[in-house]
């Protein structure tokens, strides 16, 4: 259920009530909004809890959470939320993006791609430090070593670092060295990982799983929120469908739906999304034009030498033509980027 303070309730008034749902077992999440403070209370509920509450002097009314995902839902929040980190901000009329190589391959890659795509207009670093592959004898990662060099990129260049992180016992490893968290496809669902980063306060980039429904991806989502961290962006990076012209197939209608169904930001994956480098800028573009509040690409300094993803990453250069590209469609919305 929502409960919907008054405006004049006070801190003291908004503690009072967050006590009194868990002492009937339910778990509060306050979310503080332009003009009211809500608390989602989840879990079970109590027979006559809602009446009880709303008679509170403080409360302006109890409402139920029809959507199974409670804290994602509009219906809790209207507000779209806007996340900044660092060097990096996600809504809000901002257009972050998210630029580098699959995987962090050596110091003077990672340093050279750092400063390229910064000088760009990317406004946080990518890099696979522990690289999930399909086969055991690939690359698997240079793992702390990478996440090292990750952090004196952005040293370097002052631009955040988003990594993905494979195991719960990795998170603490991870955090030390990442600014964003990212949750790779292969573990939306691996819902202990979600819980573990949960409870981090860093922000969390998840990505939807190749075969996940919508209300699976906003489920997942739910496990990281109902932690407590509210800094959750929803990244789209295209599903497997019987087409084979492409890597995948990403569906940009993903976008302007998710926007009427949660208030978290969602950004597109265009590199895995397509898996061919010259489609990425136009999906580029065509997912801001769908209102995606940024874009997550895949870029390196010799695409054709890289040890994964080659095919689908970018050169500087057409990573540079992509972002003047993408700017103008920007502009006409009237965004930033």
């Amino acid at each position: 259920m929502i409960v919907v303070m008054k405006p004049f309730a006070t801190q003291e008034m908004i503690t009072r009530i967050m006590k009194r749902v868990e002492s009937l077992g339910m778990k509060p999440h306050v979310i503080v909004g332009v003009e009211r403070t809500v608390i989602a209370a989840t879990g079970a509920e109590p027979e006559g809890i809602q009446a009880e509450i709303e008679a509170c002097d403080e409360v302006e009314k109890v409402m139920p959470i029809l959507a199974p995902y409670k804290i994602a839902s509009r219906e809790t929040r209207k507000e779209p939320t806007v996340i900044r980190c660092g060097s990096l901000v996600l809504g809000g009329g901002h257009i972050g993006v998210i630029a580098g190589p699959c995987s962090v391959e050596s110091e003077e890659q990672i340093m050279q791609v750092a400063a390229q795509v910064k000088a760009a207009g990317a406004t946080a670093l990518r890099g696979g430090a522990f690289k999930p592959r399909t086969s055991p004898y690939a690359f698997q990662g240079m793992k702390e070593a990478g996440l090292k060099l990750l952090a004196a990129a952005r040293d370097a260049t002052g631009l955040a670092v988003v990594t993905e992180v494979m195991t719960p016992h990795h998170v603490e490893l991870v955090s030390k060295y990442a600014d964003i968290l990212q949750i790779g496809a292969r573990n939306m669902q691996n819902y202990h990982l979600l819980q573990a980063v949960g409870e981090t306060r860093k922000p969390i980039l998840l990505k939807r799983g190749p075969s996940a429904t919508i209300e699976e991806f906003l489920l997942a989502a739910e496990y990281i929120l109902d932690q407590g961290n509210h800094d959750v962006i929803l990244c789209e990076r295209g599903i497997r469908t019987f087409e084979t012209h492409t890597r995948f197939t990403l569906p940009l209608a993903t976008v302007p739906y998710l926007r009427e169904k949660t208030h978290l930001p969602i950004i597109t994956d265009p590199s895995h999304g397509t898996g061919i480098a010259s489609l990425v800028p136009s999906m580029s573009a065509a997912s801001i034009a769908a209102g995606a509040d940024g874009l997550i690409l895949e870029v390196h300094p010799n695409p054709s030498k890289a040890v994964s993803d080659g095919a689908q990453t970018l050169t500087p250069a057409a990573f540079e033509a992509t972002m003047q590209l993408c700017r103008k469609v920007a502009t006409a919305l009237g965004k930033t980027m």
